[in-house]
């Protein structure tokens, strides 16, 4: 038997390929969009890709079953009660899937969202004994699958199924079993998953929290407290993933001169400026959305920039072109014109406007004092952007709570003459709002580095009204 993960940092999402070497037949289990890595790795071990399984429909992630089918001709599983739409073979609680000398067997485990499957895996020339869970979003390490993605109203409801799954199909398993979960550490789809990738049910027993026993009303209230940020565009991730997704195919560069981009922008697509901060400070151009081309990327894109809107980058080296689109495409954003190929400096000698500047990184003592000497007018509007229950567990004095991912549809509440101070947990979703409140012509925009943490660190007050 041959297995691999396959780990993407920031989505934090894992996806496997299992297979039989003395049959030369393989599965993959919940591809992502860039599906090259699976065939190179099927070809390095003389094994056929036959089988692509869905441990469910993602919501944080679009997938690459389409691609990966097209390309191989292989069969794509899942669950019956998915309502997937594109080609595929429905599967139901207690289906057993042959891989040579493999053996999946369907485990139907709702929770995270209706269809939820999760696989055990059996090498029956080792034991009849299942060795492998492959568990998608239902267990995790340290944690389990939120029930909330599928939608806020189905919250309780799922939680509820997630109780029976946990104490019906998951909990009589033997310890010894190894756990491959489809999510770690950076992902949105549990509260606080660990950042080890594998682990087995026996340690998850005796560690994992989602695990303690509980009456099936506390199990509820904990699986739908305490929750993050939903991702961003994470309904239209669901849809797609639901109907069928056009394979991407090879991507290949595609460079514009200025002159070729001007039209584009003419008719509405905008510019996404992928270089360093420091590079975007110095000269760039008006009305463009800054997010630089790290692994927070995915997460970070859909709460700034619409989806359907034609996509132009700006790239610090046109060798990250490809990486750059395959983070975007993995969260939908599949309308990527290409990358201007000529300088800023280029531009400007074009005539066309440049503006310098940015947001202001500012520490919590410097707000505080800040906000203790300005004037009204001059006073930063203070914007929390977590989630309402992270708000009541304490907040700056006077922030005003707007979660990021309302603020596309809120933005016009605040002034945009008036310094913005924009706070998270930690710094990290304050950074992609403040690229949004750029966008939209916010003239003072100050990111709180450290967050709320950093301000309650520093001692300075907190209000929970």
């Amino acid at each position: 038997m041959y297995s691999q993960q396959f780990f993407i940092d920031g989505l934090g999402c894992a996806s496997y390929i299992v297979g039989c070497e003395a049959k030369g037949v393989a599965a993959i289990i919940d591809p992502d969009r860039e599906v090259q890595k699976y065939l190179d790795a099927a070809t390095s071990r003389g094994l056929t890709i036959t089988h692509i399984i869905e441990t469910h429909l993602h919501a944080d992630h679009v997938s690459g079953n389409s691609d990966l089918a097209a390309r191989t001709g292989a069969t794509i599983y899942v669950h019956e009660a998915s309502g997937a739409e594109f080609p595929h073979q429905p599967v139901k609680d207690g289906d057993v899937l042959e891989l040579g000398n493999l053996r999946l067997k369907v485990i139907h485990t709702p929770g995270h969202t209706p269809e939820s499957i999760t696989l055990l895996l059996t090498d029956t020339t080792r034991s009849e004994q299942p060795w492998i869970a492959l568990t998608g979003d239902t267990l995790f390490v340290g944690d389990m699958g939120r029930p909330d993605l599928v939608g806020a109203e189905a919250a309780n409801g799922l939680a509820s199924d997630m109780y029976h799954t946990i104490n019906e199909k998951i909990l009589p398993l033997s310890d010894g079993l190894m756990i491959y979960p489809g999510h770690g550490a950076g992902s949105l789809c549990g509260k606080s998953i660990g950042s080890m990738r594998l682990t087995t049910l026996g340690y998850e027993r005796m560690s994992n929290p989602a695990l303690a026993p509980r009456s099936k009303e506390d199990f509820v209230e904990y699986a739908v407290s305490g929750l993050p940020e939903q991702p961003g565009n994470h309904t239209r991730i669901k849809a797609m993933n639901r109907k069928g997704v056009k394979p991407l195919g090879a991507v290949q560069p595609a460079p514009l001169s200025i002159k070729e981009a001007l039209p584009y922008f003419q008719r509405g697509a905008g510019l996404l400026d992928t270089r360093p901060k420091a590079d975007y400070v110095q000269a760039h151009v008006p009305g463009s959305v800054h997010l630089e081309a790290d692994d927070q990327l995915s997460n970070r894109i859909g709460f700034v920039f619409p989806p359907d809107v034609p996509m132009i980058l700006l790239l610090k080296d046109a060798s990250d072109y490809v990486r750059v689109v395959y983070s975007l495409a993995r969260v939908g954003y599949e309308n990527v014109v290409g990358f201007i190929a000529e300088g800023l400096d280029v531009w400007e000698r074009m005539g066309l406007p440049l503006t310098a500047g940015d947001v202001k990184d500012i520490e919590p003592k410097e707000l505080h004092n800040l906000m203790q000497s300005c004037t009204n007018g001059d006073c930063p509007v203070v914007v929390d952007v977590r989630e309402p229950w992270e708000y009541r567990q304490g907040h700056v004095p006077g922030a005003i709570l707007m979660p990021l991912g309302q603020i596309a549809s809120r933005v016009a509440e605040l002034d945009p003459e008036r310094p913005v101070a924009v706070i998270c947990a930690s710094g990290n979703r304050s950074q992609s709002a403040a690229a949004l409140f750029g966008q939209k012509g916010f003239k003072t925009i100050y990111n709180v580095l450290g967050g709320t943490g950093g301000w309650m660190y520093g001692g300075l007050p907190i209000s929970r009204e």
